[in-house]
């Protein structure tokens, strides 16, 4: 498709009519700088717009999309090649702007889970669950831009791509535990138990040994099944 020579048409067909681009503008319901980029070859209009466009500028659909007035004896060529270069056209605008959405929730997502490692304090639960939103948010941008692909492909990258996501997050939360000391933020139980404070994850057990005081100190070793007997005198 043409947008240059459709567009040349469209300014030609106003002329022939003694028509300002304002006049057609305010016919259509658009702004004149949308008939300049029409004009221009920058975009076509919505396909909404064909038919009152046509009709304004007493010309056909095919007339149209050719960007020429088509002779009787090529109507029928050229009708079957303009439905061709519209519906590809129109696909291509479709998957456009699908490519922008996805690409839009996939920053924001990410921007979500980053802000929420940042912001919230690791005691807080709410940094976990903003960070899975966020997480949520991005793969719904990633299932927006595989959506061309075949199915069982883009489920197997789905699922890679979910469970890379989350286990960086993991990993993320593992160091900020062993090398800053902050509280895991993807616990599953918090206990206060004399002079420790235990947490529990799905991989791992963080003790936080005679907590706010000079000689705190910090452990982290693999799930294990400690009574509370034994939490109380494990930092002993």
């Amino acid at each position: 498709m043409d947008l240059e020579k459709i567009g040349k048409f469209i300014a030609e067909s106003r002329k022939a009519k003694n028509i300002t681009q304002q006049e057609l503008a305010e016919k259509l319901g658009v702004s004149d700088r949308s008939i300049g980029n029409w004009e221009n070859g920058r975009n076509m209009p919505d396909l909404s717009l064909f038919k009152p466009l046509c009709k304004e500028l007493d010309i056909t659909l095919n007339d149209l999309m050719s960007g020429k007035k088509v002779k009787e004896k090529e109507y029928q060529e050229k009708f079957e090649e303009n439905i061709v270069n519209t519906i590809d056209y129109s696909t291509k605008r479709i998957t456009k702007y699908n490519q922008a959405i996805s690409l839009i929730l996939i920053i924001f997502g990410l921007f979500v889970s980053i802000s929420a490692i940042m912001i919230f304090p690791s005691e807080s639960s709410w940094g976990s669950i903003y960070s899975i939103f966020g997480i949520i948010i991005f793969m719904i941008g990633i299932v927006i831009i595989l959506n061309t692909i075949k199915w069982y492909i883009r489920l197997l990258l789905i699922i890679t791509i979910f469970t890379f996501s989350i286990g960086i997050l993991l990993f993320t939360d593992y160091l900020n535990v062993k090398f800053n000391h902050e509280a895991p933020m993807f616990r599953t139980t918090t206990k206060y138990i004399g002079n420790v404070i235990y947490y529990d994850t799905i991989f791992y057990d963080v003790y936080r040994c005679n907590f706010d005081t000079d000689d705190e100190y910090w452990e982290v070793e693999k799930n294990s099944k400690k009574t509370d007997i034994d939490l109380i005198n494990y930092c002993r």
